[in-house]
């Protein structure tokens, strides 16, 4: 007896009674391809392979976003950052929270089909360098394809949310990560990570979308050179790296978000990021480029061997990662049409290279940039300032280890011309720690990170920037008192949508930057607007909710916004007519706690302060200064500062995501660190006092 037939029918009626349930994604190759012309979709991260993140809907334009309003929304159980981009397919958004999550919306009801839960190990955040995020999911051939924070790839079915296959991609018993979202070439699943602070050897690999199995990978940087290279590339790398110990911390190079890809020349395109250590001095005495860092690669699809590089940043010594997003398009370029890809990476320089053989056709700054003054044309390498190694001395200098665009969603709009850049201005600080560098499980840099004691609100600013890329030249831009704004979303319909970091969506007319619109969201938004259709309506989605690593580790310039993190899914559309509840007034916290600085010595407050820049600062802010994500320690009540050394030693409140530190600190060092915590404490209120005895100047 054939008894896989009845199963089949029992789970069909089973899902039938159970209600509405996610449509089978019939996603392939020739569907996103059509999709460049039928905005109804949104099929891929950037809804294209070219992701260029432009809607070629326009029933939503510049002479009628007046009358957007919000047509239904969600929240969702997710105290974290959002950073996802929703898919959309036949009447289902998918998408994805903090913690690895995935969801599937029905657009009909606004209402959750399906969650799925990978059950992370919650400690394992202490390996993120940037917040428990995660930028989206992939779609293909009904299945839904998600990169997990432990560093797993797994296939849900579309329809039901339940996994059908799963993979480690990475060394689990090693610090990496996966916070981007996979991207699906001819049937093979392109996943990378990140982990490169706390000294890994990144890489990206192609997983069969229907098996699972790997069908190969790429390593970003050589390995132990005692040991055969993975592939041939890497011999070419090697030559670029110096001394004999580089492989000892990683080297860094992990490929976590910017993809695209050509399916006319068969070329997928990957950026990759910063060295392991950042300072080169440590990683490589003596110099070199040291590929494939900060690099952009276009390699065969198939066989995943590299067709041509072009490296951004020789030798990067200040985490200007390459792999802020990777843009197509085809642009007029001295009168003849030019298949070009786009970039707008960390280090400040817009550049367009021809994609077909990675030949640089032009690249100019579109910020505040001093650590080079151009980029040579003719070699493609940039002419450094003086001093900016800062194997000598530190330095201040633009833009810093934030970028001066990071990862959030540049878009292309090939009506206009333009592209628009979520740009930020924040000044970075760099050291050689020479000698007294040590490695750690903590963040490696090498570059002093440890000394930043906060970052002031009046240094860091943002804008939301119109581009001319054939020009290379600014259009316009709207300025932004704050930096950390959101991804950007281009229509035909004369418009760019952005969210920003003081809690607004905002449509803006494309070609002149005209204020056409704006929506409270309540909560900041760094994510990225989408739109599509259904039923004949355009709509326009984003994932609402703050944080990621500037809330974490930016002190009070992270906390000047204002806003702290609801997380929502927004959906709006022509006529809208629902509304979010009011905030509850929140009340006053009574800190009635008079702090005392304690009897530790300096020398154990200052000891404490290295310890806590090294291991606490990433998620608990800078300076001791939460930038309002996560605890502020030096408001910590009395009973859990009692009982600091079982939380910050064993892990007392490791289901919240506070990782232990038993491997890492002696019980004398988290003393010292609570002593440090305790002194800003003190000294801020006693800065308070002062201030508040003061009298106030006319």
């Amino acid at each position: 007896m054939n008894t896989a037939y009845p199963a089949r029918l029992a789970a069909a009626l089973l899902l039938a009674l159970l209600g509405p349930t996610a449509h089978a994604a019939n996603v392939d190759q020739n569907a996103i391809v059509a999709s460049q012309t039928d905005g109804s979709e949104w099929l891929s991260h950037g809804r294209t392979y070219e992701e260029q993140r432009y809607s070629p809907l326009q029933q939503i334009n510049a002479a009628n976003v007046a009358n957007l309003g919000l047509a239904w929304s969600i929240d969702l159980e997710n105290n974290r950052g959002l950073e996802a981009t929703p898919l959309y397919h036949d009447g289902v958004l998918y998408a994805s929270l903090s913690w690895s999550r995935a969801i599937a919306v029905d657009v009909a009801s606004g209402k959750v089909l399906w969650t799925f839960d990978p059950q992370l190990a919650r400690d394992k955040a202490r390996d993120a360098c940037c917040d428990a995020v995660n930028r989206g999911v992939a779609l293909w051939n009904g299945k839904v394809f998600i990169g997990t924070l432990d560093g797993r790839l797994i296939a849900l079915d579309a329809r039901t949310g339940q996994p059908l296959w799963s993979q480690q991609t990475t060394d689990n018993s090693k610090p990496y990560t996966i916070t981007g979202a996979p991207r699906v070439v001819k049937g093979k699943v392109i996943i990378g990570n990140g982990g490169a602070e706390y000294g890994v050897r990144g890489y990206f690999s192609a997983y069969d979308a229907e098996t699972g199995k790997m069908a190969w990978r790429f390593y970003t940087v050589p390995g132990d050179p005692g040991k055969p290279y993975e592939h041939p590339e890497l011999a070419e790398a090697a030559r670029t790296w110096k001394g004999d110990s580089y492989w000892k911390g990683g080297g860094g190079g992990t490929a976590w978000d910017g993809m695209a890809y050509d399916p006319e020349l068969d070329l997928l395109y990957v950026g990759t990021g910063n060295g392991s250590p950042w300072n080169r001095e440590l990683r490589s005495p003596g110099g070199g480029d040291n590929l494939y860092l900060s690099s952009i690669l276009a390699v065969h699809p198939d066989s995943g061997r590299l067709a041509w590089h072009y490296q951004v940043t020789p030798g990067d010594s200040w985490d200007f990662t390459a792999t802020q997003q990777l843009t197509l398009a085809t642009l007029k370029i001295d009168g003849k049409p030019r298949k070009v890809i786009m970039q707008a990476p960390k280090n400040g320089f817009f550049y367009v290279l021809d994609r077909e053989s990675g030949k640089l056709l032009s690249a100019e700054k579109f910020g505040k940039v001093t650590w080079a003054e151009r980029i040579d044309l003719a070699t493609g390498r940039p002419v450094e300032a003086p001093g900016v190694r800062y194997e000598d001395k530190p330095i201040v200098m633009w833009p810093s280890p934030f970028g001066a665009h990071n990862w959030h969603s540049m878009s292309f709009n090939p009506d206009t011309g333009l592209v628009y850049i979520p740009y930020q201005e924040i000044p970075g600080v760099y050291r050689n720690e020479g000698k007294d560098f040590v490695r750690r499980k903590a963040f490696n840099t090498g570059a002093g990170f440890a000394d930043a004691t906060d970052i002031p609100q009046s240094v860091v600013s943002g804008a939301l920037l119109a581009w001319d890329p054939v020009k290379q030249k600014e259009a316009w831009r709207v300025p932004r008192a704050t930096y950390w704004n959101g991804g950007t979303l281009s229509t035909a319909g004369n418009l760019v949508f952005q969210g920003t970091s003081t809690g607004n969506l905002e449509a803006y007319s494309a070609d002149k930057g005209e204020k056409l619109w704006s929506f409270a969201a309540q909560t900041g938004l760094v994510a990225a607007p989408m739109s599509y259709s259904y039923r004949g309506e355009q709509y326009v989605a984003i994932m609402a909710g703050w944080g990621g690593v500037a809330p974490l580790i930016g002190g009070e310039a992270a906390k000047a916004p204002g806003v702290g993190n609801i997380s929502r899914l927004l959906v709006f559309k022509l006529g809208g007519s629902a509304s979010l509840a009011p905030l509850a007034q929140k009340p006053l916290a009574e800190h009635t706690r008079i702090p005392h600085p304690g009897n530790a010595s300096a020398a154990d407050i200052d000891q404490g302060k290295a310890l806590y820049a090294t291991y606490c600062s990433v998620c608990h802010g800078v300076g001791a200064k939460s930038g309002g994500l996560i605890p502020d320690l030096r408001m910590t009540d009395d009973g859990r500062r009692a009982m600091f050394q079982q939380i910050v030693r064993e892990g007392a409140l490791r289901p919240l995501g506070m990782p232990a530190f038993a491997d890492s600190l002696e019980p004398a060092q988290v003393e010292q660190i609570k002593a440090y915590v305790m002194n800003r404490e003190y000294e801020d209120y006693q800065a308070a006092r002062q201030a508040s005895a003061s009298p106030s100047k006319p």
